[in-house]
């Protein structure tokens, strides 16, 4: 049996696991992108981060928790008009090396689908095969394969369409 996973929709006082957890998923980046650390070794900080609680009703910060401790983050963001049709983007999603294959994200991800009823897109850089291959899988799985997949016209980057 796997870990219990939980998802934890995380408020401002509490935000440092999120920015501290980003420092790690940035670090994996490094891989993918052209990211550099200032000379404290830090990486850059993640760009409009504060908006995910300045527009509570839009941007969700989740912490990802796997047994009680910390295995990751999700950020969700609704970008439908008021009204229509509820639509939401995978902002980002990581879960720690530790927990990575262990059925951690894969529950997670079920969980914030569930959680966030509509119509969802989820993008991977191109050169992820890794992140590819499982979002592929996850989604395809969620769906029972009743998912479309584009690729961006000019960066090149997969994404997944689907309704949860």
């Amino acid at each position: 049996m796997g870990p219990i996973v939980e998802l934890e929709l995380v408020p401002e006082l509490r935000r440092a696991v999120i920015e501290n957890l980003l420092q790690f998923y940035l670090y994996d980046f490094t891989r993918y992108l052209d990211i550099a650390a200032d000379e404290n070794g830090r990486l850059p900080d993640y760009p409009d981060l504060d908006e995910f609680w300045a527009y509570p009703q839009r941007k969700f910060p989740f912490l990802i928790r796997a047994n009680g401790e910390p295995a990751g983050l999700a950020l969700v963001e609704r970008t439908d008009d008021e009204g229509s049709r509820p639509s939401y983007y995978m902002v980002e999603f990581f879960v720690l090396q530790k927990f990575r294959r262990r059925g951690v994200g894969r529950v997670a991800a079920a969980m914030l689908f569930d959680r966030f009823k509509g119509r969802w897109k989820v993008t991977q850089l191109k050169n992820n095969e890794p992140a590819q291959q499982f979002w592929r899988q996850i989604i395809g799985i969620y769906t029972a394969g009743a998912y479309k997949e584009r690729t961006h016209p000019f960066q090149g980057h997969p994404s997944q369409y689907f309704e949860s």
